[in-house]
């Protein structure tokens, strides 16, 4: 019998929920319309689950993008998953927003960097390998035209996430490409379910965001890879 996992991801200005039945998506929701998730987001819940015939006791876990991104968005989904968590009594997954941003890579680059925007020139970034594993922690970085120049020089690069056009703009190097998206729940499944199967759970009572505040960017690092 295949898991089923409700997925939010809600650390960006886009709100997205989706419902997953093993490794396919039975229903899905998104919605770009900036500080629309407190409004949206539990209708949507509501509706994959409708849709997918299913009520939230029928779930075997709820996945939530855990961050980095906006402080309002991410409270907003962490706070609606952990209340679904306590009123179902279903585990709670939290998912990085970087890994869920490498996730949709396609193109089999040498390396992902998912890049989150910031303030000015600056982003919240990590990088992975063509399979989507994470090399490095996540980082607050301020771009400049060296950055990334090592991993640049050494192959193929997909700069990928809401960060990535501020980027474009500063690297002109042709081994660099850039897929300006936003994370979505669609793209949750494979770590969500992973997460699940390892048993991975948070602490629903003391779980929280994980916001990247205490980083203070300073000088653009030249290699994170």
């Amino acid at each position: 019998m295949s898991e089923k996992i409700l997925m939010i991801e809600t650390s960006t200005e886009c709100c997205s929920v989706a419902l997953s039945d093993g490794t396919q998506i039975v229903a899905a929701r998104i919605n770009e319309t900036p500080r629309q998730h407190a409004a949206q987001l539990a209708p949507y819940i509501q509706e994959v689950l409708q849709e997918g015939g299913l009520t939230a006791t029928d779930l075997d876990a709820i996945a939530v993008s855990e961050g980095p991104g906006s402080y309002t968005g991410l409270r907003v989904g962490v706070s609606t998953a952990k209340g679904f968590c306590f009123g179902a009594g279903k585990p709670l997954l939290g998912i990085d927003t970087l890994r869920i941003l490498a996730c949709q890579a396609h193109g089999g680059f040498d390396r992902i960097v998912a890049m989150i925007d910031a303030r000015r020139m600056e982003v919240y970034a990590a990088p992975f390998d063509r399979d989507g594993n994470k090399l490095d922690e996540t980082r607050a970085i301020i771009l400049d035209a060296d950055s990334f120049h090592q991993e640049l020089e050494a192959g193929t690069v997909l700069f990928i996430g809401t960060g990535v056009e501020k980027f474009r703009t500063i690297c002109p190097h042709p081994n660099a490409t850039f897929q300006a998206c936003y994370p979505l729940a669609t793209a949750m499944v494979q770590p969500a379910l992973m997460a699940l199967q390892k048993k991975e759970f948070k602490d629903v009572a003391y779980f929280e965001p994980f916001y990247l505040k205490d980083f203070v960017a300073g000088i653009s690092r030249k290699s994170i890879l």
